[in-house]
């Protein structure tokens, strides 16, 4: 099955002593990227986080939010009383010299730097965490991964609906060819008379053949049209297949360019020219769209 590279997903949960939140957002990369933005103290999970990732999602860039907000307890804060002593001495100092109240109220003092001290540590909560946030960061997965195989499965139609494009003009191609071996003989019968009539030379049978048969040869693109019916038979293998693999679509995208390009180039007739036009472009929708799978 064919996954998208893009998508979303969250996931929140509240357990007994904190909440989670997780978001994730996948873009098109051609290799894995985790990008990482949470809580102060959180970052010392990513090992784990990439880890579980890594497991769901191969390729793309992976822009991952984590929100971890803890319950406080009793214990987690304390007034640092010397710093609060030293803004009050310092207040007092102030006020003598200007003439201002003594009176120092202490309730906008408790949210100058320093008078609380965050007994947390943040590290050691991280880790302790793990257990709560693991399980919202997979359930975030699922849900990205969700979005991902819906939009895998539009992007898989739309692929066939372009190879099978390709075949259909494979197909015209293969009923016109001969025909170019026939038109261009009659065209050489036609300038071979006039010369005759008008220079008044001869020419031997033999070199007439001998001109056709080079004809033949540079403009036959029988091996190139087999070897793209075999490129296309393996690429719609591989869109059907279990597991995604863009890298390989893209290179089997890019060696069914070279054989469009070959029969363009061989074939010397503006009908299969037209033709070879409606395959290129089929062929670079394909291309685009191929960008997007993982």
């Amino acid at each position: 099955m064919l996954l998208s590279m893009t998508g979303f997903g969250e996931a929140h949960n509240r357990f007994d002593t904190m909440s989670v939140a997780v978001e994730l957002r996948t873009i098109n990369s051609r290799h894995y990227k985790l990008s990482l933005r949470t809580n102060e103290g959180y970052g010392a999970l990513e090992p784990q986080i990439d880890a579980v990732v890594r497991k769901r999602i191969r390729r793309g860039t992976v822009q991952l939010n984590l929100h971890v907000q803890r319950a406080s307890t009793p214990d987690d804060y304390r007034l640092n009383v010397d710093v609060l002593k030293s803004y009050i001495a310092q207040a007092q100092v102030v006020a003598k010299a200007t003439g201002s109240s003594l009176e120092i109220p202490i309730a906008p003092l408790l949210s100058l730097p320093g008078v609380i001290d965050d007994r947390r540590a943040p590290e050691q909560d991280s880790l302790e965490d793990w257990p709560q946030i693991e399980p919202t960061l997979r359930e975030a997965l699922a849900a990205l991964t969700k979005m991902r195989e819906a939009e895998g499965r539009a992007l898989a139609t739309d692929l066939l609906e372009n190879c099978h494009i390709i075949d259909q003009q494979v197909a015209a191609i293969e009923q016109r060819a001969p025909n170019v071996t026939v038109g261009y003989r009659e065209r050489l019968t036609d300038r071979v008379n006039r010369a005759l009539s008008e220079l008044n030379v001869t020419v031997q049978p033999a070199d007439l053949l001998r001109e056709l048969s080079l004809f033949v040869d540079k403009s036959d693109i029988s091996e190139e049209i087999v070897r793209l019916k075999s490129h296309m038979s393996q690429f719609a293998t591989n869109v059907d297949a279990k597991e995604s693999s863009g890298r390989k679509l893209e290179f089997i995208s890019q060696e069914m360019g070279r054989e469009i390009n070959t029969i363009g180039s061989k074939a010397n007739d503006t009908e299969i020219s037209q033709y070879v036009v409606e395959m290129k472009a089929a062929l670079e929708r394909i291309r685009e769209q191929v960008q997007n799978v993982e």
